[in-house]
């Protein structure tokens, strides 16, 4: 798999007037980012039998540099697979985020304003969820919204944090019925918007993965795919799972998959910097 090129010093563009409003140089500089949506963001690669294999490849090992937001609301040393404790009631596997992060990391460096950079992964995601559970007023959206705040309150008192993009990957529940695949698109641009102004971030990048698969063989994947490329908010990007391996039970994407999910989505994110 190609190397991603260093962008350092944009980076330093993006990450110094932040570290220097912290008033600590020399701390610790969070970039916080949400993973939200349904199975296939929180993972099964290796588990689509109902038990997840423990297979966890290089490029999803753990990093002192790459850190998880807990069930508990604290931040640990993250670990595979990222949303244990989070997708409640299912068998969670290999998910996307800790290669995005192994990634971000390899392109960006460590260090940027004299403070250390590190990853902050924020699991929200919860299998079978159609877009409507995730709504502004929704069990999820609250969890959602509160873990994110969670989030950038525990990287101030270690030098401070920047919540740097919503990666969000979902939309297979919405190819079963007609009704919701047509009204994907206007409930995925509503979603972005509330975010954006419960968290205080109008201008928060959203990263959207473009579905693969369908939940129960839904006849409306081609619906929701094409709402999903005809949101036009600003600062929202696109990126197609299509194409990629898909594991025996025709929904979810193989651990390998995810790998290369995780790598597209570092790819998406280092270009807007």
């Amino acid at each position: 798999m190609a190397m991603l090129q260093p962008v350092l010093p944009f980076l330093l563009l993006l990450l110094l007037p932040a570290a220097s409003a912290s008033g600590r140089p020399g701390g610790r500089r969070t970039m916080v980012f949400i993973l939200a949506g349904q199975s296939n963001m929180s993972g099964r690669g290796g588990a689509t039998n109902g038990t997840w294999d423990g297979v966890v490849p290089s490029e999803c090992a753990p990093s002192p540099r790459i850190l998880r937001l807990s069930p508990a609301l604290r931040w640990e040393e993250a670990r595979e697979p990222l949303h244990d404790g989070i997708d409640v009631g299912n068998t969670v596997g290999i998910g996307p985020g800790m290669p995005f992060a192994h990634a971000v990391l390899a392109a960006c460096g460590s260090k940027a304003g004299g403070a250390d950079v590190h990853l902050g992964l924020v699991p929200c995601a919860q299998g079978g969820t159609p877009i409507a559970n995730w709504s502004r007023g929704t069990e999820l959206y609250d969890r959602m919204v509160t873990r994110a705040r969670a989030a950038l309150a525990e990287s101030s008192a270690t030098g401070g944090g920047e919540l740097a993009a919503l990666l969000w990957y979902q939309g297979e529940a919405d190819t079963m019925r007609r009704d919701d695949a047509e009204r994907y698109q206007g409930r995925m641009e509503a979603l972005v918007r509330d975010v954006r102004c419960d968290l205080g971030q109008p201008d928060l990048l959203v990263i959207q993965v473009g579905i693969a698969t369908a939940q129960y063989n839904g006849k409306f994947l081609d619906r929701v795919r094409e709402a999903q490329k005809a949101v036009r908010l600003p600062n929202v990007k696109y990126v197609d799972a299509m194409g990629l391996p898909i594991a025996s039970d025709h929904t979810h994407l193989t651990t390998q998959a995810q790998i290369q999910l995780g790598n597209m989505l570092g790819k998406s994110y280092i270009e807007t910097l």
